[in-house]
């Protein structure tokens, strides 16, 4: 389940308009590091839940969270009004 959803996570990233390195700029952290999180072959790295909200908000893309919400068994659905 952790490759599924660091694939979904790397795909929503390299789909998201943006390179990586403005992403990585974009939330104030070095590119070498942002990848290392982002491949779901790196055993020694971890990508954490701030950095993963960081770049969804970046990004505008919330593919991630859905697919952790399909995973345990919820749907995402956007407001009809946007938070204050």
């Amino acid at each position: 389940m952790e490759n599924r959803l660091l694939s979904v996570f790397q795909e929503a990233l390299f789909q998201s308009g943006y390179t990586a390195n403005e992403i990585a700029r974009g939330i104030r952290k070095p590119y070498s590091t942002l990848m290392r999180e982002c491949n779901p072959y790196d055993k020694g790295a971890k990508l954490g839940a701030m950095t993963l909200f960081e770049i969804m908000s970046f990004t505008r893309n919330v593919e991630p969270l859905r697919e952790m919400a399909h995973l345990m068994g919820y749907e995402l659905t956007p407001r009809e009004s946007p938070p204050d």
